[in-house]
């Protein structure tokens, strides 16, 4: 299990770079699960769950598993309302 860390804050505008950040940490994993930590998560829009969705995408793609840690309640919120929170599974 590897944790990825979300920043602080992430809008449109950072959301692209991001996003390569942490695909390129997905595949430098070795096997096992992603868990992408969005405890520290203050200041989002909802690029925040595009950048969630394509991270979980590319672990898929190289055969790991996927969870979030800390998703801040706003956010699970906008995840209901997409109807993507099923893409989103809490870390144990």
């Amino acid at each position: 299990m590897t944790t990825l860390v979300l920043p602080a804050s992430l809008t449109h505008d950072g959301a692209a770079a991001c996003s390569r950040m942490l695909g390129q940490a997905v595949r430098a994993l070795g096997d096992g699960q992603a868990i992408a930590d969005a405890s520290v998560l203050e200041r989002f829009d909802s690029s925040a769950l595009a950048v969630l969705l394509e991270c979980r995408r590319e672990a898929l793609a190289h055969g790991k598993g996927f969870a979030v840690r800390g998703l801040p309640a706003r956010l699970r919120a906008l995840a209901v309302l997409y109807g993507v929170d099923g893409l989103l599974p809490p870390a144990a």
